[in-house]
């Protein structure tokens, strides 16, 4: 999938990740409702040429936030993300297309050293032009990943004898990119 820069209304050139405004983000179906956390600590470049946008990012593990330190702790251990042998998530998509408002990407995840094809959708806002006069595109994005297809196998079995968590994932995107200069 390509784009040209009349279907994307968005300048050619590199937007860098704004990671005070950004947001990148898991949510599980966990017993009765749904487990959400995000990482604190992430990185990411939108490049938009005149017939392509290419999209790449990364999180630190170790940034997890999930508002319990005893299971941030967890969650970087072997059971799931074992950060101390692999620190970050990585994402990159070669082909990307805004259209409208609507986002589409093909691309490539990599969680726990395993990497995997991903299809993204979301939707784009802007560009806009802040109040410092620096150029500003919004990036609102979701896939759904089977977990265990990254090595990230715990659970447990509740009393019915179904597993706690579910294997399917929502990762979730908030990002705000900065026209470099």
């Amino acid at each position: 999938m390509s784009t040209t820069a009349t279907e994307t209304q968005t300048p050619t050139g590199t937007w860098n990740l704004d990671p005070v405004h950004s947001a990148v983000g898991f949510e599980v179906p966990y017993l009765a409702g749904t487990f959400k956390g995000q990482f604190r600590e992430t990185t990411g470049r939108l490049n938009v040429e005149d017939d392509r946008a290419q999209l790449e990012g990364s999180a630190n593990v170790a940034s997890v936030d999930v508002k319990d330190e005893n299971l941030a702790a967890h969650l970087q251990a072997p059971d799931f993300f074992d950060a101390e042998r692999n620190p970050e998530l990585r994402f990159s998509a070669e082909d990307v297309t805004i259209d409208g408002g609507a986002v589409k990407a093909r691309g490539q995840i990599t969680i726990k050293g395993v990497t995997k094809d991903v299809e993204v959708e979301g939707t784009s806002t802007g560009p806009i032009v802040d109040g410092y006069g620096n150029g500003r595109i919004g990036l609102q994005l979701s896939a759904v990943v089977d977990r265990t297809g990254f090595g990230l196998e715990w659970n447990t079995p509740l009393p019915t004898g179904e597993p706690a968590l579910s294997n399917d994932v929502r990762i979730v995107t908030d990002l705000q990119f900065v026209k470099g200069s």
